[in-house]
């Protein structure tokens, strides 16, 4: 194999790599990871109403994800722009919000047929809102875009690329003797260096992630916030994948993405039994604050998202404008709600799910290594 940062890869390896990929060290993070993604997976289980998941994660997932490349925005930007579909949106929040239906479409997508170079493409072409194909034109590097000085030149050539990019899924779908996460952790490596985009390949990359982990039957719903490990572990994320490159450093770059895996599904339960709670402390004040009785629903509607609007509230509740608007300048007054005046819209913000959701998380002990 010949590597150089300035040429392209054209002679990157398909998987699985001449190496032990299951040595003890990994096989012990396997199994802690396993069981951290399990127990993630029967705590989501828990929760009744499972839209307080999937229209909250996923989002959360697509700002991270994004500000991993640059595209920097808020989270109360976010879920804003999620209740209001308003031309002063910014263009960052709109291409964050993409990332959720790219996700989203791409869990609907496995479920019905293999992951395929075609999904790639197809999740790619939501991310940038445009078709996309694969590469055809030479002069993509990885590196410092003034100084021109590359880290990593992806291969060139479509033909080749294509090669490349089937080569990866026969793997993904054919490779049953390695553990499901062992398998992801390879396969994301591969992609991110098969590199096979103009634009979109980190993002499209981390998606698949979560997309093989629901194929294999780890994880039911995408809700696994991965992007906020890398972007916690930004500088290390490249450089290992750069060292499986340079120096086939497989078992530094797998162990990462298990800890990472490990890590991310622990704080996410941490996360789901505060919601349970919150959701339990809000059911008792909602009676308070509303001492007519509202509709069993209104407290799903708040948890479905933070952020909330009168027409919802009316829609979910099959109430008038006037009831669904009493209702929430009741519970405004009680400060159990947020108004917010967005343009010419008002909307109510859940304040107490709202923090529980975005606040800074302390992240769980690391596992001990023993071998």
């Amino acid at each position: 194999m010949t590597w150089a940062p300035d040429s392209p890869f054209n002679d990157l390896p398909d998987l699985p790599p001449p190496t032990d990929v299951e040595s003890k060290r990994i096989l012990k993070q396997v199994a802690e990871a396993r069981a951290a993604l399990a127990s993630l997976d029967q705590a989501a289980r828990r929760i009744p109403n499972p839209r307080v998941l999937l229209n909250s994660i996923p989002l959360l997932e697509a700002q991270a994800s994004s500000e991993i490349e640059n595209i920097v925005t808020t989270a109360d930007e976010l879920f804003t722009a999620d209740q209001l579909d308003e031309e002063s949106t910014r263009p960052e929040a709109k291409e964050a919000l993409r990332y959720r239906v790219a996700l989203l479409d791409g869990v609907r997508s496995v479920r019905e047929r293999p992951l395929s170079t075609g999904t790639l493409i197809s999740i790619c072409s939501t991310l940038q809102a445009r078709d996309m194909r694969v590469r055809d034109l030479p002069g993509t590097f990885i590196g410092n875009p003034v100084t021109r000085e590359a880290t990593y030149t992806p291969p060139e050539g479509q033909r080749l690329l294509m090669e490349r990019l089937d080569s990866w899924s026969r793997f993904i779908h054919s490779n049953t003797s390695l553990d499901p996460l062992v398998l992801m952790a390879l396969a994301h490596y591969q992609f991110e260096a098969i590199h096979p985009f103009s634009d979109g390949n980190g993002r499209t990359g981390r998606i698949v992630n979560i997309l093989l982990l629901i194929d294999r039957g780890l994880l039911s719903e995408p809700i696994l916030y991965l992007s906020r490990y890398i972007i916690q572990n930004k500088s290390e994320y490249y450089r290992l994948l750069l060292a499986v490159t340079a120096e086939s450093a497989w078992e530094d770059w797998v162990t990462f993405m298990l800890e990472g895996i490990r890590q991310t599904a622990l704080s996410t339960i941490e996360k789901i039994d505060d919601i349970q709670a919150l959701h339990r402390e809000m059911q008792a004040e909602l009676r308070a604050a509303l001492p007519g009785g509202a509709n069993a629903d209104l407290l799903d509607v708040l948890f479905e998202q933070p952020f909330c609007r009168i027409t919802t509230v009316m829609d979910r509740c099959s109430v008038s404008r006037p009831t669904a608007t009493k209702w929430l300048k009741l519970l405004a007054d009680a400060q159990i709600l947020v108004p917010l005046k967005v343009g010419k819209s008002l909307i109510f913000v859940n304040r107490k799910f709202f923090s529980l959701l975005t606040r800074s998380e302390r992240a769980p002990e690391p596992a001990p290594t023993l071998f």
